[in-house]
C-alpha cells in the first residue's frame, strides 16, 4: 500500500478550487474520496452537563481527515475506559469539505511522452482536509465536574494527534464563560 504524503505540503489553508458542477467540463473534481472519520458523537447527547471542554489551534490551517479520526478514536478511548456513556457527550466541531489534489509530474526515461505538464493540471485527488480557522473548536466534550479531569487527559491525548499546537479551554455551560479548573 502506498504511503500518503506529508502533510507539510497541504497545511496551509489556500483558496478552495474543489468545483462542483452538473456540467462536466465545468468541473474541478471528477469524485469526491470517501471520508474517513467513523464518527462525528458518541456518549449521551440528551443530558445536561455542568462543563464543556473544548480544543482549538493556535494558527488557521487544514487538518487532514485521517488525522481527525486518529484524534477522535484517541480521545475516545479514554473517555471510555474511565467513564459510562451516560457520564459524556464528545462531538467532532469540524466536518472535512476540501478536497486535496495532486498534479503527479512523470520522472525519469520516457517521462515527457507520458505527462502532460501543465496542461489540465488541475491534479488527482489525494483526500480531504478541513479548513480551520483559530478560534473554531475541533473537538468538544461535556462533562460533570467529577469527570472534568479525563475530558481534560482525552483532549490533552488528542492535541498529541493534530498537525498543529493546539489549546485546551473549559467552559461553564450554565454561564457560557471561561473556568479556570
Amino acid at each position: 500500500m502506498a504511503r500518503i504524503r506529508k502533510f507539510v505540503s497541504y497545511r496551509n489553508v489556500k483558496r478552495p478550487y474543489t468545483r462542483k458542477s452538473k456540467f462536466t467540463k465545468k468541473n474541478y473534481v471528477r469524485v469526491a474520496p470517501t471520508l474517513r472519520i467513523q464518527r462525528f458523537e458518541a456518549g449521551n447527547p440528551n443530558k445536561k452537563f455542568e462543563y464543556f471542554v473544548l480544543i482549538r489551534p493556535k494558527t488557521r490551517l487544514q487538518i487532514r481527515d485521517n488525522a481527525i479520526e486518529a484524534a477522535r478514536q484517541a480521545s475516545n478511548r479514554v473517555l471510555a475506559k474511565n467513564m459510562t456513556k451516560d457520564d459524556y457527550y464528545f462531538k467532532t466541531r469540524v466536518y472535512p469539505h476540501h478536497i486535496l489534489r495532486e498534479n503527479p509530474l512523470a520522472s525519469g526515461a520516457g517521462a515527457d511522452r507520458m505527462s502532460t505538464g501543465m496542461a489540465r493540471s488541475f491534479g488527482k485527488n489525494i483526500g480531504i482536509a478541513a479548513q480551520v480557522d483559530k478560534t473554531k473548536p475541533i473537538f468538544q466534550i461535556n462533562v460533570n465536574k467529577q469527570n472534568l479531569k479525563h475530558a481534560k487527559r482525552a483532549m490533552k491525548l488528542a492535541s498529541t494527534k493534530m498537525p498543529c499546537k493546539c489549546y485546551i479551554d473549559i467552559f461553564d455551560s450554565v454561564t457560557k464563560k471561561r473556568v479556570f479548573v
